[in-house]
């Protein structure tokens, strides 16, 4: 088996889970697949660095000894947004070097320093990719999806995308099964693709408490050309359809119907090229001058008595 080496880098200001939501990945990874990666963390001068809710991380090493990578992940947070110069002159240097350099949230911020997104492709959480564009407009931003890979680069959204970034990593490495293993333990959903919006089915609902539930919700993820009636649906949790409509609504924050349009309209966006259902919406209205609802609430068919 190849070990690859991941080198999370530590900077003052930065995003606690933004680092320890990609290990976590990494690590439920080596756990699985003993020797399939080794996790090193690195700070400028190898000092201890404090996070943005406070908390203190040591790194293993200096960045200016740390070994080329295979993964070099670089965090987001209020100490990315203006970033040390010796921190952008390291990335600019090394980052071009890691078999893929990934970012996380306003991680994004340090590689635009860096240069290393000028003519790409590139996200990031969806309240800074304004400013992102605005400082770098040699980037091309998109607000739309959870994580973009553009070569060897790859962007994520806030927080928990890079959890699913790294999920995507793993699974690129080491299989579906590996992938979706992780993703159970740590109770998250694996199918959530780059291109999904960063506003979702998923995001809008809350993940299940009950197993069951969560079966469903993935399975509406994953079939979503499917017969999704509450019938079925419970059936499936083995619960009964009234039973199964109200837990559904208790633990996730909407009934099963909203839910199942919001799954398919974002299925039916990707599908259709849009990527996501704000692009599509986007579109419709520079095409139409109107959003879909108020053209739906114009142009409904009359009703004859």
């Amino acid at each position: 088996m190849v070990q690859r080496t991941v080198l999370a880098v530590l900077f003052d200001g930065l995003q606690s889970l933004d680092v320890t939501g990609p290990v976590e990945v990494f690590a439920g990874a080596e756990l699985l697949s003993p020797g399939a990666y080794r996790i090193r963390t690195a700070s400028l001068d190898g000092a201890p660095v404090r996070t943005t809710s406070g908390l203190t991380l040591v790194p293993d090493e200096s960045l200016t000894t740390a070994a080329d990578p295979d993964i070099l992940l670089v965090p987001g947070g209020t100490g990315s947004l203006r970033p040390d110069p010796r921190l952008v002159t390291w990335v600019r240097e090394r980052g071009p070097r890691a078999g893929r350099l990934v970012s996380v949230c306003t991680g994004a911020a340090v590689l635009a320093a860096a240069g290393l997104l000028d003519g790409r492709r590139a996200t990031t959480h969806w309240a800074y990719c304004d400013r992102l564009a605005r400082e770098h407009p040699a980037v091309e931003i998109d607000p739309d999806p959870v994580f973009v890979r553009d070569g060897h680069i790859a962007t994520s959204a806030g927080v928990t995308a890079g959890i699913d970034l790294a999920l995507a990593l793993v699974e690129e490495d080491l299989g579906r099964d590996a992938a979706l293993t992780i993703a159970r333990h740590l109770v998250v959903f694996l199918r959530r693709p780059g291109n999904q919006a960063q506003f979702s089915a998923q995001l809008a609902a809350q993940t299940a408490q009950r197993e069951p539930l969560r079966d469903v919700q993935r399975w509406i993820t994953d079939h979503p050309d499917a017969d999704l009636c509450v019938d079925t649906l419970a059936a499936r949790a083995r619960l009964s359809p009234r039973h199964f409509a109200r837990a559904f609504r208790a633990e996730t924050g909407m009934t099963p119907g909203r839910y199942v349009d919001r799954v398919r309209l974002e299925h039916v966006a990707r599908i259709s090229g849009y990527g996501t259902p704000e692009a599509m919406r986007r579109a419709f209205i520079r095409t139409l001058g109107t959003p879909p609802a108020e053209y739906r609430r114009r142009f409904r068919p009359a009703t004859t008595a």
